[in-house]
């Protein structure tokens, strides 16, 4: 500041005449100044050079109503702004403007002066002639001292209600005026009954004013000193609470700086009247600290609101709350409220950076958006491939059985942590800062996941490697950055999700699991399901109690050698099991079978228990139609191939000829329902997620969701599900009456078939003995085949209409389902109309008749 000391000199000599010839009061002046130079009371809002422009344009405005002077200083700014020479353009500008806005103010007094003769003094009043005193006469002030004098009842001193009302500013009760407590949370001003003095009531407003400050401090001082003695305060509120003591801290300087200042006013009575005249010039007054703290005032409010809103809030709701603030038109208001957000969301962002960079959630007080299940924190991912034994301990016999008993025992272990991906971590919206957003709070969150379970859940030993990059992003996270924050978060997300996707597609082999899955619980493996069927059919035909799972997974097994499923990788084939589900009374080894596929962590992330649940309702759906298949086909062969041995039947050959027909049709229906079912749909669906898996895109979450619509798609596709509340499964109800339909139709055609053999050996007996030759007495059981064709016959025919019928209501229901495949797969298996509804085909036949009688 010894700089500053000649430009200080010469302010006080220029505003500050008396000073000139008592040079005590020049330094004190100077003395006092430089305090207030080297003290922070207060941070104003730097003035922009447009905003600066404006107001010494309206003050020439004022002065010149003309527009020439505003004209001409809108060109001397242009000027200046162009020389190269001067730095501090700006402040030149201000000092300027500041110094002929105090030059206006005194301006009048001054041409007063010097028109008029100068007041004398009290000596040179004594001194001065009666005569001269008669012709000026007393000032208002002196009449209004002599009338007080008269009543008796003086004004009370100036510098005593001074130095209570710097008590009230300590929230500190005075010896004059008081707070007087009537509740806990509101205080009001009393002002002492004294008999002998008065204080006027503009004064009382004005302590009034200034006792304000006083009734904020206690309420912010009180809350800091609250906190500090609480027990689990989080770090966000600690952290307001410390940049609340540095803002006391900074008004206790003020407080002191005022006391002194307080101090050197002092009134003595010895003192002449020229020293009184001059503390009363230059001392402190109660406006004059009314305008010097009248920013402290704006502050104390804002830090008032502050604190009665941090009562009710934790965490990021009071990051949220003191964010919302900054919504504020007056710059005093948003920079003080950014300067408090840039240090109370410090806590914020050292939470943000451990979990954004390292997936580590360090949040003591439940202060951060992302919560965790401390019930599952014991619960870790195991792969097999980092036990002892590796992926053999799945099998303890090293066959294709997969899974043993002894290893369902920890299918509960397998369940919980099948769920910690979407357990474990929780997102908490009333904890989001509103300046991050709820997407950007998505991919934090997301990124945070992605990490943690890239270490801990998959042991992925390149993860360090991971986190370097993703902290080589960006630079420090903090509120004033608020753009680099967000490409910080972009970079992170992406970084962690293509790290998530090469883990789980080269280390954990997710493809190859999902192409299992399709090729055996699908069926799109053709040679295996038909090994596997040509295998389990005799056995299957069983009743369920006498099937035993050994004999199962021996058949499994051979269908697999015999096959080029016996290529497949070793682990996928091992993870392969043949069981049988929970069977009743009647049933038999159709209605039990079933293939499963084993998953371990952390595969079944993806490959949930729900996924493997629809994978098996799948696999029984497609199973139960590729066994019709196999039905219709040896049917089929039986029909056609077998036709020359009944040459001597004439008479039945237009009942095998209507069964022909009845069989191709159900040929086509089932051939058209598996096309439907393989081209349509499974690879379809395959395909789409085949390319988002290619993309990478996304985290684990995206790929969880793409699986469930793989698998949704599959399922209300091939089982026909509808979306109409109370149709949902009627048209899958339909396809199993009519597979119940064509079996019964195909054993119908067996024992037509054993008939026809019976009749026609009886009938080769005959002419056998006709020729002498004895083959057997072709009378044996004549009468009794003879009375079973009719019966045959009959439910042959019932069979065949039955089927055509329930078909013909199908595809009606199919032409209007809401999806458009399955409108499709009505159109395929009618593509000619072949299933109109008769009274569809009634204006039809009518209308060819019609066209038939006209003349032609």
């Amino acid at each position: 500041m010894s700089g500053a000391s000649p430009l200080l000199d010469a302010l006080v000599y220029t505003y500050v005449p008396i000073s000139r010839t008592n040079q005590t009061l020049k330094n004190e002046l100077v003395a006092h100044c430089q305090d207030i130079l080297m003290s922070h009371i207060g941070h104003k809002t730097e003035t922009d050079i447009a905003q600066l422009t404006d107001l010494v344009k309206r003050r020439l405005l004022q002065l010149s109503p003309s527009g020439t002077s505003a004209s001409r200083f809108s060109n001397l700014v242009i000027r200046l702004l162009d020389q190269p020479v001067l730095s501090r353009k700006q402040e030149a500008i201000l000092f300027l403007f500041t110094l002929s806005a105090t030059t206006a103010r005194r301006a009048p007094t001054i041409q007063i002066s010097t028109l008029a003769n100068p007041r004398p003094s009290r000596t040179q009043t004594n001194l001065s002639s009666p005569s001269n005193q008669g012709d000026r006469g007393p000032c208002k002030a002196e009449l209004l001292r002599e009338y007080r004098t008269q009543q008796g009842v003086p004004h009370m001193s100036e510098y005593l209600l001074l130095r209570d009302t710097l008590y009230l500013m300590q929230g500190i009760s005075g010896k004059y005026v008081r707070f007087a407590s009537s509740h806990e949370d509101e205080k009001r001003i009393v002002f002492g009954n004294d008999v002998k003095t008065l204080i006027a009531p503009p004064t009382q407003a004005l302590i009034h004013r200034l006792a304000e400050l006083g009734y904020l401090y206690s309420r912010v001082e009180g809350f800091v000193r609250e906190r500090e003695g609480a027990i689990g305060v989080g770090m966000i509120e600690q952290s307001l609470c410390h940049h609340l003591q540095t803002q006391l801290t900074e008004y206790y300087r003020l407080i002191a700086i005022l006391e002194t200042q307080m101090s050197s006013s002092t009134p003595c009575d010895d003192s002449s009247s020229g020293e009184t005249d001059r503390k009363q010039e230059t001392g402190l007054s109660l406006r004059r600290l009314d305008v010097w703290v009248n920013e402290w005032r704006l502050r104390m409010r804002m830090m008032s609101v502050c604190v009665e809103g941090a009562r009710g809030s934790h965490g990021g709701a009071l990051v949220n709350l003191i964010h919302s603030y900054t919504d504020n038109g007056d710059p005093f208001v948003r920079k003080f409220t950014d300067e408090l957000l840039e240090e109370v969301s410090r806590p914020f962002f050292a939470t943000l950076h451990k979990w954004l960079f390292s997936g580590e959630l360090y949040d003591p007080f439940k202060e951060f958006f992302v919560s965790v299940d401390s019930t599952l924190g014991h619960i870790a991912y195991v792969h097999p491939s980092s036990m002892p034994g590796g992926i053999n301990h799945l099998s303890d016999d090293g066959g294709l059985a997969g899974f043993n008993a002894d290893v369902d025992d920890a299918s509960g272990l397998q369940e919980n942590s099948s769920k910690l991906w979407e357990t474990k971590y929780s997102f908490r919206k009333d904890m989001l800062p509103m300046f991050v957003g709820e997407s950007f709070g998505r991919k934090i969150f997301s990124t945070g996941k992605s990490l943690n379970f890239i270490r801990y859940s998959c042991h992925d030993s390149d993860w360090v490697v991971t986190r370097e990059k993703m902290s080589n992003t960006g630079g420090a996270l903090q509120y004033s950055d608020i753009g680099g924050l967000e490409r910080s978060i972009d970079a992170a997300y992406q970084i962690a999700s293509h790290r998530l996707f090469e883990v789980f597609i080269e280390k954990f082999k997710l493809l190859d699991h999902l192409s299992a899955l399709k090729g055996f619980l699908l069926l799109s493996h053709g040679d295996f399901a038909d090994q596997l069927m040509e295998t389990l059919g005799p056995s299957l035909a069983k009743p369920a109690n006498t099937l035993y799972r050994h004999n199962l997974t021996a058949n499994l097994e051979t269908a697999i050698r015999s096959s080029n499923a016996q290529h497949g990788p070793a682990d996928v084939l091992r993870r392969l099991d043949a069981r049988m589900l929970e069977y009743s009374h009647g049933e038999i080894g159709w209605d039990v079978f079933t293939l499963e596929y084993k998953v371990d962590p952390p595969i079944d992330t993806v490959l949930d228990p729900e996924a493997m649940e629809k994978y098996l309702k799948l696999f029984k759906h497609l199973w139960q139609a590729k066994r019709i298949e196999m039905a219709l086909n040896k049917g089929w062969l039986r029909v056609t191939g077998g036709a020359h041995a009944f040459l001597r039947l004439p008479e039945l050959e237009p009942e095998w000829h209507r069964i022909r027909l009845v069989t191709a049709e159900m040929i086509h229906f089932i051939r058209q329902l598996e096309a439907f079912s393989r081209l349509e749909v499974i690879e379809c669906s395959w395909n789409v997620l085949i390319d988002f898996l290619n993309k990478k895109e996304g985290d684990l979450d995206a790929l969880i969701d793409s699986h469930r619509a793989y698998l949704d798609r599959m399922t209300k596709k091939i089982l026909l599900w509808n979306s109409k509340p109370g149709k949902e499964d009627m048209l899958l109800r339909q396809l199993t009456e009519i597979f119940n339909c064509i079996l019964q139709f195909r054993d119908a055609t067996d024992n037509f078939y054993n008939y026809c053999l019976t009749e026609s050996a009886r009938r080769d007996q005959e002419l056998d003995a006709n020729r002498g030759v004895y083959t057997g007495n072709p009378r044996d059981n004549q009468e009794h085949n003879r009375a079973a064709l009719p019966g045959l016959l009959s439910r042959l025919k019932d069979y065949g209409s039955a089927f055509s019928d329930k078909l013909q209501t199908m595809v009606q229901h199919l032409q209007v389902h809401p999806d458009l495949d399955c409108r499709f797969l009505g159109i395929r298996l009618s593509f000619s109309d072949f299933y109109r509804s008769k009274k569809d085909q009634q204006p039809m036949t009518a209308t060819t008749s019609s066209h038939s009688q006209q003349p032609k």
